[in-house]
């Protein structure tokens, strides 16, 4: 493989703001993982020259990705928007060299008959339609960027009565990256025995590393032992997040917090922002359920705010 790391740009349609968050956490984890992603949600800023970032982005870089929705399919067959100028872009480079592999189509939120666009018709796209199915996609889509064969071909051996060596798939499915969420907001379900109970939400300034640990069938301790996390405190008066008024007003005196369902964890980060933490489900493997799991929802106060109305 190459020194330089593989870069590639995303393209896709602002359908909703959940398929935002899908696009932003698959290009964050590509990020961790080796990729140099070009991504509209950190390279346009106010006043930008949006048809000079396309055409910019797409001349640079080795691959692009294609998330195709039902509305990515529908703008680009009819030229409309954003998506229809980067496909004018991506049809004229692929007129240049009609065998180029150059564009990946990556299947989201589809279940038209026709998957891609017509201009994509005899490429071979991945498949993310089914959640459940997201490890070993994202697994493979990495392998092909990074220029690895997806099922490596065996070394030859010297007779027919010895084995080939096997080969071992990197743990991508188990590595930190998988967890973390870099929205502002969002519900999160996982298993807080993986990871040493760590779960990454926001990014950059606004990134806060939440530690858990089981606390029992219907509570969780909640720590500020990652060295992002300045405090916790829990918000006892509140039943939802856009309750809380101001975050400055909770006892941060202790190392841990333990919340119960229902209940809400004030976190501050060592950058001065706050994150609102609401443990909506929990079940655990010391009272007879099969993995260690919570669900909660969230919220990231911008700007270094203390309160949460209206951020919810």
């Amino acid at each position: 493989m190459s020194c330089i790391p593989p870069k590639v740009f995303i393209s896709y349609s602002h359908d909703t703001d959940a398929h935002k968050d899908w696009v932003l956490a698959l290009a964050t984890r590509l990020v961790a993982n080796g990729v140099d992603v070009v991504l509209d949600q950190w390279d346009l800023t106010l006043g930008s020259d949006l048809p000079r970032f396309m055409e910019k982005g797409l001349t640079s870089v080795q691959r692009v990705l294609a998330v195709c929705t039902e509305t990515y399919v529908t703008k680009a067959n009819e030229g409309r928007g954003g998506v229809g100028y980067e496909k004018m872009i991506l049809t004229a480079q692929l007129m240049q060299d009609i065998s180029s592999d150059r564009i990946i189509p990556v299947i989201r939120n589809n279940s038209v008959a026709s998957l891609v666009p017509t201009f994509l018709l005899s490429r071979v796209y991945i498949d993310f339609r089914d959640d459940l199915a997201h490890e070993a996609r994202y697994a493979e889509l990495l392998r092909d960027i990074h220029g690895q064969q997806i099922k490596p071909r065996p070394p030859l051996g010297s007779n027919p009565f010895e084995s080939s060596p096997k080969s071992i798939s990197p743990l991508i499915s188990f590595s930190p990256e998988r967890y973390v969420s870099p929205a502002m907001s969002g519900t999160i379900t996982f298993d807080y025995s993986n990871n040493n109970g760590r779960y990454v939400l926001g990014a950059g300034d606004m990134a806060f590393e939440t530690a858990w640990s089981r606390g029992g069938n219907a509570s969780i301790h909640a720590y500020t032992d990652p060295p992002s996390i300045r405090s916790v405190a829990l918000a006892s008066n509140a039943k939802e997040i856009n309750e809380i008024s101001d975050a400055t007003s909770y006892d941060t005196s202790s190392r841990v917090r333990t919340p119960h369902v229902g209940e809400i964890i004030i976190w501050q980060n060592t950058a001065g922002y706050y994150l609102a933490t609401k443990v909506e489900k929990l079940q655990s493997r010391g009272h007879g359920y099969p993995s260690d799991e919570i669900t909660f929802t969230y919220c990231i106060a911008p700007s270094k705010l203390a309160k949460f109305a209206n951020t919810v």
